[in-house]
């Protein structure tokens, strides 16, 4: 018998490998049983314009055809998905999970069903695969060609370009021509195309999956995106169209948005025959009646506008899918409808949890393929892609590390052929197929966010020079890796699972590079070990140089990245050119030299040295003595640094072009820290010498040769620090409202004279709608408390402010029944607010009544204090998210060409996410304990370490492939995470091994030395477990500003 011809499938035209199947359901939950009977053909048109067959049991229901279409197309995050068909009056309605598909599709096979989006999340970076990403890329593409998804020339020029990026590659006048001239994306396209390639000429470097981010970043903010109208009319017979967002129901007429209903107003939706009914919650401030009509076409167009409705509400607002109701014993009433699936939450926490395998596809039109598509074969070295964390975004992070390293014709070229010799549909190597814990990440659970670097070129051959940096979202800075060069694709293989988001990437795995180079074999360790010193002493000479090489790096970000910067705008003033750059240039010039001097003292302690040297170099105190000897003549640019920062923030505040020139160099890849912080780390830095040589003086006895050096170095340093204290205390709490107000909206005065920054965390607020989450931000005369807007931004939206002139404090929870629970009551407002455990609850509780008892002492409320403070006429229960986030929307919308791109990774938004806080105190000690030096890292599943260069500072692990990276690979926030030995049960039998953990996030971490591995656990502690008392504020202490 010959062998049967197989057909093409969905599954294999994406690059899926068979019956490698991923359910949508809960892990542990069966599918559906499949009725056994005669099969019946189900034709599905695909969103890329292909139709499939799938044979299903005649008495299935919709929910066994919806999980065959994205088993097929190993879709995990299918939810969003849906199966729409016209029905036996041609109207297109939704095919009901619940029903025996027969009794919905009466006639198969004269009807193709489309599997098309259903659910339009508000923000794309909840969508965590890259394959997610790229069919609603897809869906995209398809309303711009449908005429569905409206907007002006040049919002239509710059989505298609995206498209064209990713189909076609980098700009290129000739291909881009033929290829519009093939490719109608809209009607009437021909006067756009010269627009369009403008556009594209900018996206050069980016890849497929960068470009499904933008355009999908684009397109959520137009007001037509994923939109559906439904004609109807109001009470007065005037033509309008409805339509369900996530949100709540809006109100068209034509195209233009005339009215909303947040979900938080809608009490009850109902029909009557044609008539649709909305039912609102009691509003003395609204001029709407209690209940909306609108009459529509018939009955059914009725009772499908209706489920919709029902399943949107369910999807975006429950926590989980709403139980059936009860079968009446006699009669029943009403519809039975209800929404079967899972809601957006359990979408998002099932794929967080990493539930799953991360699996190849190939896109159909892009003459690029996705770096999930392309493995190296076994026999070749090659080099993992790293995991990775946020916020948000899955695969697509791997695409960027790969695709970007295409710097011309030559390299896109030979990625092109590379992918020729590719089946569509790739088995992974045994290594590829290994699982990763934690390889989901998300938006800003993110565990790890990629940073914004590009990974070098691993040849031998001379690397090609950058062509320029990414103008990427803020969601893609913060969780994709974005190389300026990268490996050959042909040399490169990929880790089946991301990290946060990179995965993020919400909530985020990880996000290193894993290069063969890097894996040392135990033996080699072992000769490592014995052929180096041992002593601690050493250990802390070395302490000194890696920190050091970290410093000079965090220097040169400003005299050389800042400064190159500077230099190509005409955006500063010359004064300030010179306050900056003259001071810091003398300080860079001393430090190259000092690491050179500490670098030939440990190879001479190593006995690394050909020169037949005589002397005890086996000591640190000495060169430190000559060097902090010397330094302190550099006190004088030191005492500057004060005015840098506040002549640096003057000259923003007053120029909007220097606003955007710094706002844009703190996007770049080089800036992975607020670029105000690096102008204060001069003064840290000095703190860090006063830190070692006191363990220095510590460990060595009064006997040992080094330590009379020592003390007198410790001595010298001790007094700089003191005189330099006080002015660096001010400057971090500059810094720090000024990084606040970066975050916020609607608090333009934030920075005044007199205001002390105490603590920002998630609490939850108690409204008449129940519990919702804020952000709160504490200062010694006001609490401010705001949400997370869904702009471009990811700004916190401020709503309300309490002074604390006169506040009492109260804890509730027997009450309002609502655990950690407290009730704040202000002159002329109260609130009810929720903690996430007990320990959160009491730093609050701690630091707000200290705030309240430095406001009682001072001389009472400062008008200018409050001046500031936004008007808040609502009474509590008034504000809710939905209200929140439609009023983002709508601000978003009234400007897309001037949204300001913003990073997603700060400490504000870590906090959002971990739902944890952080004080003044943590910052300051957060200052004290930054550290740098190779780890070996692995993680819960994997064999080998991988050699890392990583600095932590500021709550966060960086990570580098060597200490001459000039910007990181990816980060690892750490609030929140816990910070323990590995167990036994683990099976990790080495020596100075700790393990960081949080959810199912698993990183173990592997020091040199006895001291290394205690210094890293100090300092890491340090942002895992925050200070609980923070240091006590003075009303009276002057401030400089």
């Amino acid at each position: 018998m010959g062998e049967t011809e197989q057909r093409p499938t969905a599954g294999s035209r994406l690059g899926a490998q068979e019956n490698a199947g991923i359910s949508t359901l809960e892990h542990g939950q069966k599918p559906p049983m499949t009725p056994p009977g005669k099969l019946v053909s189900i034709k599905i048109q695909m969103l890329d314009d292909t139709q499939e067959t799938f044979d299903i049991p005649q008495r299935a229901p919709g929910k066994v055809l919806h999980d065959a279409v994205c088993n097929h197309l190993n879709l995990v995050e299918g939810d969003y998905f849906g199966l729409e068909f016209p029905d036996h009056k041609k109207m297109m309605v939704w095919l009901d999970l619940l029903k025996p598909v027969m009794k919905q599709i009466r006639r198969p096979k004269h009807v193709v069903v489309k599997f098309v989006v259903k659910f339009f999340p508000p923000d794309h970076a909840q969508l965590q695969e890259e394959l997610t990403r790229y069919l609603f890329a897809l869906q995209v593409k398809q309303d711009l060609a449908q005429g569905r998804l409206t907007c002006n020339d040049t919002s239509t020029a710059l989505l298609i370009s995206h498209i064209v990026q990713s189909e076609i590659g980098d700009f290129d006048e000739t291909i881009d021509r033929e290829h519009l001239a093939k490719n109608k994306y809209i009607p009437h396209q021909e006067a756009l195309e010269d627009k369009i390639m403008e556009f594209h000429r900018n996206h050069m470097g980016q890849t497929p999956a960068e470009s499904d981010f933008q355009l999908l970043e684009i397109a959520r903010r137009l007001e037509m995106y994923g939109i559906r109208l439904h004609p109807a009319k109001d009470r007065e017979g005037t033509k309008i169209n409805l339509a369900v967002a996530n949100t709540g129901i809006l109100v068209f007429q034509g195209h233009t948005k005339i009215n909303a209903f947040n979900w938080a107003k809608v009490r009850k939706l109902s029909f009557k025959r044609k008539r649709f009914l909305i039912k609102l919650r009691p509003d003395v401030n609204s001029s709407f009646q209690d209940t909306l009509e609108f009459l529509m076409a018939s009955r059914d167009f009725c009772k499908s506008f209706w489920k919709i409705c029902v399943e949107h509400h369910a999807f975006f607002r429950l926590f989980e899918e709403p139980k059936p109701k009860p079968k009446p014993v006699l009669f029943s009433r009403g519809s039975s409808f209800r929404f079967s699936g899972r809601t957006q939450k359990q979408v998002l926490d099932y794929v967080k949890e990493g539930g799953h395998k991360k699996v190849q596809f190939e896109r159909k039109h892009s003459k690029i393929h996705s770096i999930r598509s392309l493995t190296a074969q076994p026999s070749e070295q090659h080099t993992e892609v790293p995991k990775q964390s946020a916020r948000a975004y899955g695969d697509n992070n791997d695409a960027a590390a790969v695709q970007s390293c295409r710097q011309g014709k030559e390299l896109k070229a030979s990625t092109e052929d590379t992918g020729q010799h590719k089946s569509p549909s790739l088995k992974k190597s045994p290594k590829e197929g290994r699982k990763v814990d934690g390889a989901v990440v998300s938006t800003v659970e993110e565990e790890e966010e990629p940073a914004k670097d590009r990974m070098q070129q691993n040849r031998p051959q001379s690397q090609q020079p950058s062509t320029g940096s990414l103008t990427g979202s803020p969601h893609l800075s913060e969780l994709s890796i974005n190389s300026q060069g990268g490996p050959s694709v042909a040399n490169m293989t990929l880790s089946p699972n991301l990290s946060p988001d990179a995965k993020q990437s919400s909530p985020l795995v990880s996000p290193l590079l894993n290069d063969p180079s890097c894996i040392r074999a135990d033996d080699e360790e072992e000769v490592k070990r014995k052929r180096f010193p041992t002593e601690k002493a050493y250990f802390m000479a070395k302490e000194v140089a890696t920190t050091e090489r970290t410093y000079l790096k965090d220097l040169e970000v400003i005299t050389s990245w800042f400064q190159s910067a500077v230099s190509k705008e005409d955006c500063m003033p010359e004064t300030l050119k010179n306050l900056i750059f003259s001071n810091f240039e003398p300080l860079h010039k001393f430090h190259t030299g000092f690491l050179k001097e500490i670098e030939q003292r440990l190879v001479l302690w190593e006995g690394r040295s050909n020169a037949q040297i005589k002397g005890d170099y086996q000591r640190i105190g000495d060169v430190m003595l000559k060097n902090i000897q010397s330094m302190k003549q550099l006190t004088v640019h030191l005492r500057k640094h004060n005015e840098i920062l506040m002549e640096l923030e003057n000259g923003i505040k007053n120029s909007r072009k220097l606003e955007t020139f710094c706002r844009d160099f703190e996007l770049q890849k080089v800036c992975y820290l607020p670029l105000n912080t690096f102008l204060l780390r001069p003064l840290h830095r000095l703190m860090h010498y006063k830190q070692i040589m006191e363990r220095l003086c510590k460990h060595y006895p009064p006997s040992h040769i080094d330590f009379r050096d020592s003390r007198a170095a410790l001595a010298e340093i001790s007094e700089m620090v003191a005189q330099l204290h006080g002015n660096m205390i001010k400057m971090e709490n500059f810094q720090k409202l000024h990084e606040l107000k970066k975050d916020l909206i609607g608090m333009d005065n934030l920075v005044i004279p007199g205001r002390e920054f105490i603590r920002l965390g998630s609490l939850s607020k108690l409204s008449g709608k129940g519990l919702q989450q804020r952000m709160f931000f504490l200062f010694n005369d006001i609490l401010l408390y705001t949400s997370r807007g869904l702009t471009a931004s990811n700004q916190f939206k401020v709503h309300g402010h309490l002074p604390l002139y006169g506040m009492t404090m109260e804890e509730s929870e027997e009450e309002w029944g609502v655990p950690h629970c407290l009730t704040l009551r202000g002159q002329h407002q109260s609130i009810v607010v929720a903690a996430s455990t007990r320990a959160e609850m009491d730093k609050w509780t701690e630091d707000i009544q200290m705030a309240i008892d430095l406001a009682e002492k001072s001389s009472g409320p400062a008008p200018e204090l409050l001046a500031s403070s936004p008007p808040d006429n609502k009474s509590p229960d008034e504000t809710t998210v939905d209200q929140e986030s439609e009023d983002d929307l709508s601000a978003s919308r009234t400007s897309l060409e001037r949204q300001s791109p913003h990073r997603g990774n700060t400490t504000v938004h870590v906090c959002w996410h971990r739902n944890t806080s952080v004080s003044m105190i943590d910052f300051s000690v957060a200052v004290e304990n930054q550290l740098s030096g190779n780890l070996l890292r692995k993680f819960k599943n994997s064999n080998g370490w991988q050699k890392l260069w990583v600095v932590f500072t500021n709550f966060c692990m960086f990570f580098y492939k060597s200490h001459q990276d000039n910007h990181p690979l990816a980060s690892l926030p750490l609030l929140g995470y816990s910070l323990t030995l590995p167990s036994e049960s683990e099976n990790i039998h080495k020596d100075y091994v700790f393990k960081l953990h949080f959810k199912s996030h698993v990183y173990y971490f592997r020091a040199e030395s006895e001291y290394t591995f205690e210094r890293w656990m100090e300092v890491i502690r340090s942002a895992t477990s925050s200070a609980s008392r923070p240091r006590a504020l003075s009303h009276k202490e002057p401030h400089a500003y």
